[in-house]
C-alpha cells in the first residue's frame, strides 16, 4: 500500500480510472485560527493549496456558533474556490437565506448541537419530513445541490429520496471508531449495502466523517461512493508535511483503493 511523500508519479498506473473524488473540508483550519483569536492559519489559503494539489472539491461548515468558519470565510471561498463549494449547514432559516444569497454549488444539511464537538451523526429524515421538504426545495431554486448527511439506513436513504436530495453523504463514523477486525468489516458491509441501495434510487453517494489515512483504502472498494469529504485528518497531517503535501498522500491513497477488487458482501 502507498504511504506517498507527496509525489503523484507511479503509485497508480495513468491508464487506471479514478472514479472517486476528494473534497476537503477546511474548518479546523479556521479552528486553529480561532484557537488565538487572530488571523492565522488562513483558511481560504489551504482551500486554494487543495485545489491545486487535486482536491475536487472544498467543503466548510458555517455553524449556528461561528466556532470556526464564518461569513468572511465562506464570501471569499465563493469567490475563490475554482472547483465546487459545498456548504454545510443546519436546516434553520438563517442558513437557508444565507444560501440563497451565496449560491454554493452544494449544501448539505447536518444535524447540529451547540455543546457537540463535532458532527456526531446523521439527519433524521423521516422525523424532519416536511421541514425538510421545504428547505430542499427552496435551496433547489436557486440551482443549489442538496446533499443530506445520513447513517447508512435504507429507510433515512428510501426518505432522502422521497424529498428530492441530489445527494446523500453517509456518515462514516460508525466504521472509522469501530476497534476489531469483524467490526469494521461489519460497518464496511453496511456502507456497501447503503451505497449500492443509494445508488439504485439515482441518488449520488459520499462518504465522511473519521475517514483517514488508516481506513480510507477499505472504504475506497465500495465502488457506488463516489465522493469522500476529509478535513481533520489532511490538516493535522499537514502540521507535519504542508498542506499540499497532505492531500496529495490522500489522494494516492483513494487512487490505489480504487484499483483493489470491489467490497462485496460475505
Amino acid at each position: 500500500m502507498p504511504c506517498g511523500s507527496g509525489g503523484s508519479g507511479g503509485i497508480v498506473p495513468q491508464q487506471a480510472e479514478v472514479s472517486m473524488e476528494l473534497s476537503v473540508n477546511i474548518d479546523h483550519v479556521a479552528t486553529l485560527r480561532e484557537a488565538r483569536g487572530g488571523t492565522e492559519p488562513e483558511p481560504i489559503q489551504a482551500a486554494l493549496l487543495a485545489e491545486q494539489a487535486g482536491a475536487s472539491g472544498i467543503v466548510c461548515h458555517l455553524r449556528e456558533d461561528r466556532r470556526h468558519i464564518n461569513e468572511r470565510d465562506v464570501r471569499l471561498l465563493r469567490e475563490l474556490v475554482q472547483t465546487q463549494l459545498n456548504l454545510e449547514m443546519a436546516a434553520t432559516e438563517e442558513m437557508v437565506r444565507f444560501a440563497c444569497e451565496l449560491l454554493p454549488d452544494i449544501v448539505t444539511l447536518v444535524p447540529e448541537r451547540r455543546q457537540e464537538r463535532t458532527t456526531e451523526g446523521g439527519l433524521n429524515l423521516v422525523e424532519q419530513r416536511e421541514l425538510l421538504r421545504g428547505v430542499i426545495g427552496r435551496l433547489q431554486e436557486r440551482e443549489i445541490r442538496v446533499s443530506v448527511f445520513v447513517e447508512p439506513d435504507l429507510e433515512q436513504l428510501e426518505t432522502a429520496a422521497d424529498l428530492g436530495a441530489d445527494i446523500v453523504e453517509l456518515h462514516t463514523g460508525f466504521y472509522a471508531n469501530a476497534t476489531t477486525p469483524e467490526a469494521v468489516q461489519r460497518e464496511l458491509e453496511r456502507l456497501l449495502n447503503a451505497a449500492e441501495f443509494a445508488s439504485a434510487l439515482g441518488l449520488h453517494v459520499a462518504a465522511g466523517h473519521g475517514l483517514n489515512y488508516h481506513n480510507i483504502v477499505p472504504l475506497c472498494r465500495i465502488r457506488a461512493i463516489r465522493d469522500v469529504s476529509i478535513g481533520h485528518a489532511i490538516v493535522a497531517r499537514a502540521v507535519f508535511v504542508g498542506f499540499e503535501a497532505a492531500v496529495r498522500q490522500m489522494l494516492e491513497l483513494i487512487r490505489y483503493g480504487r484499483t483493489l477488487p470491489p467490497l462485496t458482501l460475505s
